[in-house]
């Protein structure tokens, strides 16, 4: 089934590559949507694909890359709106 997921990350989740491990992570799962960096610090992802890799995606966002800390994490789940072709970083 396909799902649209919305988060926030807060933590050191810029600066440290976050965009881009989320972007791999999500291409290679099928997934398309987008990520960027926010003025407060945080992170925002919109992906949307099958609700399965989407889990996926959502658990490993937890972890992050190497560098990064991932203290919270904000969750918006509802039907897919459409739209997106592939996984893009937003500067």
């Amino acid at each position: 089934m396909q799902k649209r997921l919305e988060c926030q990350v807060f933590g050191r989740v810029q600066m440290v590559m976050f965009r881009d491990f989320v972007t791999r992570k999500a291409r290679s799962r099928g997934i398309v949507g987008s990520v960027k960096n926010n003025i407060d610090g945080s992170v925002s992802i919109v992906a949307e694909g099958e609700e399965s890799k989407l889990m996926e995606l959502f658990r490993l966002i937890h972890k992050g890359p190497l560098l990064s800390r991932v203290d919270t994490v904000s969750e918006k789940w509802s039907e897919p709106l459409g739209g997106y072709k592939s996984f893009d970083i937003l500067y």
